[in-house]
């Protein structure tokens, strides 16, 4: 008997899942913005003990980071328990969407703000320090604003086509997802131990960083989608390898681990890109026709 067999109500003539049954995906939505909120209180407490000069400040910072990455564990993991479940439902999409602008659109931006521009140092005069706050302001927002944007176009948006479209039998996402991008930022800062940026040129650096992730939301660049992996089907020995060794570095090595699949997540989507224009410069004009005289 399969999932979805499992959760048909037998009382049901069209054969529908259960009532109960559409609670499950939406229990995980329900997770996914408690780890926002988780995220949002953390990054405040850790600001607030910075400021305030006493200890502790990166412990708040590296919750806030990890909360997010669970995030991102829990939405792949709500639409697909939905899918397999057949409870799929307008509001369990309208519901993600809402949980997925907290989770990764507002937890990203505020600890973006508080760990990367709150505590430059004040050498740099208050003037100078003054202007990169006030950027830091503008671009947290963007990035929150690109998001939003990102997510309302990945809901009305039907069979959504890449501007540089790749093969017909695989799936893809039309610009770079927002979990991605919140977890770029998550994973920079767990990386760096979450010790507060003091050094100018850093912030501007982690600025432009959040002004990229923000381009890459709304651009119409290809992206690789994983929902066409299937957990059903049988592997090869080969691939229960590899997860057994991503288990182990997720184990050992967590934070390097997360920090290189997101940077080559979102560096695929530029890669991929970058080839497509190669491609086209490279490409050899097709001849000129002939002139037959008669």
């Amino acid at each position: 008997m399969t999932l979805k067999d499992r959760f048909i109500d037998p009382n049901s003539p069209d054969r529908r899942p259960r009532k109960a049954a559409y609670a499950l995906p939406t229990l995980f939505t329900a997770g996914n913005i408690f780890l926002g909120y988780i995220s949002i209180l953390r990054a405040f407490q850790g600001a607030m003990l910075a400021a305030s000069g006493s200890a502790g400040a990166p412990e708040h910072f590296t919750v806030a980071a990890q909360a997010i990455g669970a995030a991102v564990v829990l939405d792949g993991l709500d639409g697909r328990i939905a899918r397999m479940t057949n409870t799929t439902s307008a509001f369990g999409r309208e519901m993600d969407s809402l949980a997925d602008v907290i989770s990764f659109g507002l937890a990203p931006a505020v600890l973006a703000f508080a760990w990367g521009v709150q505590f430059i140092e004040p050498i740099i005069g208050q003037k100078i320090r003054g202007q990169i706050f006030n950027a830091g302001y503008f671009i947290a927002f963007l990035f929150l604003l690109c998001g939003a944007c990102r997510l309302a176009r990945f809901n009305v948006q039907v069979n959504p086509i890449p501007k540089n479209p790749g093969r017909p039998d695989r799936k893809y996402f039309v610009g770079l997802p927002i979990p991605a991008a919140a977890a770029m930022v998550a994973a920079v800062v767990w990386a760096c131990d979450s010790q507060p940026l003091g050094w100018w040129p850093l912030s501007v650096a982690w600025l432009a960083l959040l002004l990229l992730l923000g381009f890459l939301m709304v651009s119409t660049w290809r992206y690789y989608s994983f929902k066409g992996i299937s957990f059903s089907k049988a592997y090869s020995p080969l691939t229960i390898i590899l997860v057994g060794g991503f288990i182990y570095g997720v184990w050992n090595y967590a934070q390097l681990l997360f920090l290189a699949l997101t940077t080559a997540y979102v560096a695929s989507g530029i890669l991929i890109r970058l080839g497509g224009i190669l491609r086209r410069h490279l490409k050899p004009a097709p001849p000129a026709p002939e002139i037959k005289i008669a």
